[in-house]
């Protein structure tokens, strides 16, 4: 943490002290693994050894798999049957892949709205912010580009929707569809296109997590108090700090022990739940499902983007001002791609002078509101788009935005926030340390 005193890495034997003066590589794995770290942590921050955990299994088990896929639209399917049935262990390592992306964006939602309640957004971490929204956009977009290449019959038209999104884009629109697609519709060449970029983008997401942890070691960790460490001397930062290592890689270690005892029961025992039936029927152009729906993280955003339709009211202003150039599914675009769009303007947004939500009543309700919210949106993408699912839906995206664009901001002049504690070391003490008049209490007998 930048500015809070710490002892560092010092070489004490001839060999360490050689290769720290040409390569501090034990130095920079003893500093990050003895970072000081606000000790009133709670079970809200272990979600990062998740999220570290997913990404290695994701990069992992995808070496595997790409040794025996196929990335043609006559092979495609057959080759995924060939890893289901005849390669050693092929199931197991596809459902770990397959479930492993649900754990991945469970756990980076969680994330999200912890760091959105206890303020983990705001300055100095603007960048931290920004920098996961952006490790979100290529996690979503990794997402969509595997579960194309099963190429099943939902593989196959949840391309052909998505990428017909961005032929609503006006002027370039056609171009760059024909761009995305590497011809007038999803085949071959989207195959490849989007086999190569899968195979990329969890390298990209892998050096944009070094840099998130970068940035937030930098600044330091948030808290559940929203107060920072004092940095006044060694002997105050060390009253609100303890090292990372042990207390919390253990921590840590304990809670992704627990969540990976339930995530490998849904893969031995449940591995298709999550997944779409007709995914596992060979992907057919001329036989449209009856219904085309993305995977369940997708959900929220599918059902903002449906929800915008014709006879929407700022869809017709919005149509009549530019003349027609934004028509109604260009502005479902605009509307998906904006409601992750406020989310990384939050810092800016939150006019609060508070950081930690723990301590302004009003927006607690507000903020569980948008979790609800959150939930509505999944259970409406997953419906068809008809009354009076697509009126749920459209309800679900206005408190969407009105929740970032006027909520937020007008809450920084509204509210009285409570006083947050002066020190984490108060907030350590009276959550987790033991008054002498507890004890005092605890021995009492009660009268005969």
């Amino acid at each position: 943490m930048s500015g809070i005193p710490h002892d560092h890495y010092e070489p004490k034997t001839g060999a360490e002290k050689w290769i720290h003066s040409r390569l501090p590589i034990v130095g920079l794995v003893y500093d990050t693994l003895m970072i000081p770290t606000p000790k009133n942590l709670n079970w809200w921050w272990i979600w990062g050894i998740v999220l570290a955990f997913c990404l290695a299994l994701q990069i992992v088990t995808g070496i595997v798999l790409v040794m025996h896929y196929t990335p043609h639209v006559d092979l495609a399917f057959a080759s995924v049957e060939h890893i289901m049935r005849d390669v050693n262990g092929g199931h197991m390592i596809r459902y770990l892949h397959m479930n492993g992306a649900s754990l991945f964006f469970a756990a980076v939602y969680i994330h999200m709205f912890r760091g959105l309640f206890y303020g983990s957004y705001k300055a100095p971490r603007e960048i931290t912010w920004i920098i996961g929204m952006l490790i979100y956009l290529l996690m979503m977009a990794t997402g969509f580009m595997g579960y194309v290449l099963p190429w099943g019959q939902m593989s196959f038209w949840g391309a052909t929707v998505i990428t017909g999104l961005f032929g609503a884009i006006p002027f370039v629109g056609d171009a760059l569809q024909t761009f995305l697609l590497g011809g007038p519709a999803v085949d071959n060449a989207t195959l490849n296109r989007f086999f190569s970029l899968h195979y990329l983008l969890p390298f990209v997401i892998a050096g944009l997590v070094i840099l998130h942890i970068w940035a937030f070691h930098h600044t330091g960790n948030n808290n559940p108090t929203g107060v920072d460490v004092r940095k006044g001397s060694k002997e105050e930062a060390e009253k609100d700090t303890l090292p990372f290592w042990p207390y919390f890689v253990i921590k840590d270690l304990f809670a992704l022990g627990v969540v990976l005892v339930i995530f490998f029961a849904i893969v031995g025992f449940m591995p298709n739940y999550l997944g779409h039936p007709d995914n596992y029927i060979e992907a057919n152009p001329l036989a449209t499902p009856a219904h085309i729906v993305p995977e369940w993280y997708f959900l929220p955003f599918y059902a903002i983007l449906r929800a915008f339709t014709g006879d929407v009211w700022v869809v017709m202003f919005a149509s009549w001002i530019t003349g027609g150039i934004i028509d109604a599914k260009f502005f479902g675009v605009l509307a998906m791609f904006g409601a992750i769009a406020v989310m990384a303007l939050t810092p800016w947004l939150d006019t609060s002078t508070v950081r930690s939500g723990r301590f302004r009543p009003m927006f607690k309700w507000f903020f569980r509101l948008l979790i609800l919210d959150f939930f509505v949106l999944m259970w409406a993408g997953a419906m068809p788009a008809e009354p009076p699912y697509s009126t749920i839906s459209l309800i679900g995206s206005t408190y969407w935005f009105a929740y970032f664009l006027v909520i937020l901001p007008l809450l920084g002049v509204f509210e009285t926030p409570e006083t947050p504690p002066a020190t984490i070391e108060d907030d350590f003490n009276d959550h987790y340390v033991k008054k002498p008049a507890d004890d005092a209490d605890s021995s009492a007998q009660p009268a005969e």
